[in-house]
């Protein structure tokens, strides 16, 4: 049996100072904006792991549906209406692929992902069967093939930032992309996403979190993507 290859994708996202601020004061205090960066590290022949490429490339959708996660309220506009499908319920449950990161002439020139994303540009099925997965569909518009498009996270980890002084506290998502995930299919992006439930088989709301694209990484049966994605609040 050939020896399934192991790639690991970490991706870095900063709320903290620029994001999140106690402010009583009149007046800017700064630029604030979420910053972030991936790397990808692929094992070579001896088992080691060498960092490949990274690209500065984080941007994310979500601080509407985090604001509206804390305090169990819906966002409205003047009139009283909701601004987005209410998301109050919503947690961060779900992960997501897709094919659509780069442009054609070029799959390895990522183009970085825009706060106005309210989706991954072009998603992929992600599993034919796995009981675990979600957002099954069969093939349609804007969903190529028939299965899952949503995998569950792997494991969830909180972190201190002891080396920093404790200044974050890190959550840290990891999610693998199996021997029997995404085979054959060019990944470029990948997004974390918020729904009412995580259960195996659900099928209700998603709503994008956080976009990432990357170099493409063309994905078969040999290959295994572990994600690791890195949240510091």
């Amino acid at each position: 049996m050939e020896k399934v290859k192991e790639t690991e994708i970490r991706i870095t996202e900063v709320y903290g100072d620029n994001c999140f601020v106690d402010k009583f004061q009149q007046g800017s205090t700064g630029k604030r904006r979420p910053e972030g960066m991936v790397e990808i590290w692929e094992e070579d022949e001896n088992g080691n792991k060498r960092l490949v490429r990274k690209p500065n490339l984080v941007i994310y959708l979500g601080r509407e549906t985090l604001a509206q996660m804390l305090v169990r309220q819906t966002n409205v506009d003047e009139l009283g209406n909701p601004r987005l499908p209410s998301n109050a319920n919503h947690f961060l449950s779900w992960f997501g692929l897709g094919d659509g990161g780069v442009l054609p002439a070029d799959p390895f020139d990522p183009v970085p992902p825009a706060n106005e994303n309210t989706d991954l540009q072009s998603r992929i099925m992600v599993n034919p069967s796995d009981s675990s997965a979600a957002d099954y569909h069969i093939a349609s518009s804007g969903y190529p093939k028939t299965g899952f498009y949503k995998l569950p996270f792997g494991t969830i980890v909180f972190e201190r930032d002891t080396l920093n002084d404790n200044k974050w506290l890190v959550l840290k998502i990891t999610t693998t992309i199996g021997i029997d995930d995404a085979n054959d299919e060019r990944l470029s992006e990948a997004g974390l996403f918020t729904a009412e439930s995580n259960s195996g088989g659900y099928s209700g709301t998603f709503s994008l979190f956080a976009r990432v694209t990357f170099p493409t990484i063309i994905k078969d049966a040999t290959r295994r993507l572990i994600f690791v994605w890195y949240l510091y609040v």
